[in-house]
């Protein structure tokens, strides 16, 4: 298929799942992301995300992975897609690069918020420890001060990627293979206790349980957690011991996914759960394109039989 048929057929896909939120998609907003990007599209994993809360209704979010051997942040800043800033933000990305083996790229935009984030994949056979992440210069300075914290709770040793969001000027730190005994209801308790959140409600500890990767959400305007996600993979949200918000569940039912790709077989969605200052809220993630290798990529590898 060539890069055309690619860009249409994502950006038709992506119009018809905005629908289905009552999210307001403009080509002239998505088109100029996808063609910046286009080398990428058709090998890339390609998945929609929905979030709860009010501040995430009619919004839907996009994310897809990119080659390594090109800067997803020059390219941003070559389009226009986000402003050159002396911010630590924007050094972060090249900084990571320096210090730690990458593997790809992702980018994260949303059809209404446009470009907003740059995901880092570490290699699946080189996790990074969160000391060496702590060391790189331009990093929020809460991921070094909460060092006892991730080591105290298991985290500290399996970092799988980093997002870097460039909107709000946030980074998140994803911890892959969580230890089970990490993921018990005593044990999420005590780790939002640690960073002052609110106790985990009973569906938080349901999911939290099964979780395949935690994240924490730090930014440069304080050394505190600002948020702790827990998520879960499946093939079937339905199934998950939780119930689901009517607008997660509405769009898992009629999300649109790639012909001629191993989703078209075997849906995979990933679901999850943060805990946050004003509340805990949830996202799901559908997968449009799907590539196996991801479940090395999401450290799911002995999961596997499970899934496919």
């Amino acid at each position: 298929m060539s890069e055309n048929a690619d860009l249409t057929n994502l950006y038709s896909a992506i119009e018809e799942s905005a629908r289905l939120l009552d999210a307001p998609c403009s080509r002239e907003k998505v088109w100029p992301i996808l063609s910046a990007y286009r080398d990428s599209i058709g090998h890339a994993v390609v998945a929609f995300r929905v979030a709860t809360g009010s501040r995430h209704t009619g919004e839907l979010d996009c994310r897809f992975t990119t080659r390594p051997d090109v800067d997803p942040y020059a390219l941003a800043l070559s389009k226009g897609f986000t402003a050159a800033t002396d911010h630590p933000v924007g050094a972060l990305l090249t900084e990571i690069g320096g210090r730690c083996p990458v593997d790809s790229y992702g980018i994260d935009f949303g059809v209404v918020g446009g470009f907003k984030k740059i995901w880092v994949f570490f290699p699946p056979d080189e996790l990074q420890h969160l000391s060496t992440l702590a060391d790189v210069p331009s990093m929020p300075r809460g991921l070094a001060e909460n060092a006892g914290f991730f080591r105290r709770h298991g985290l500290d040793d399996r970092a799988n990627l980093v997002g870097i969001d460039y909107r709000h000027r946030t980074v998140n730190v994803y911890v892959g293979e969580p230890p089970a005994e990490s993921l018990t209801t005593e044990a999420v308790t005590a780790m939002l206790r640690d960073i002052g959140m609110a106790p985990p409600s009973d569906q938080m500890l349901r999911l939290s349980e099964r979780a395949f990767g935690v994240y924490a959400t730090l930014s440069w305007d304080s050394a505190k957690i600002e948020r702790l996600t827990f998520a879960v993979m499946t093939p079937d949200p339905a199934t998950l011991p939780v119930r689901l918000d009517p607008r997660i569940e509405k769009f898992v039912r009629h999300a649109p996914y790639a012909a001629g790709t191993a989703a078209a077989t075997e849906r995979k969605f990933v679901y999850a759960v943060s805990s946050a200052p004003d509340g805990e809220y949830y996202k799901l993630q559908s997968y449009y394109q799907w590539r196996p290798r991801i479940l090395d990529r999401m450290r799911l590898a002995n999961a596997a039989a499970e899934l496919v």
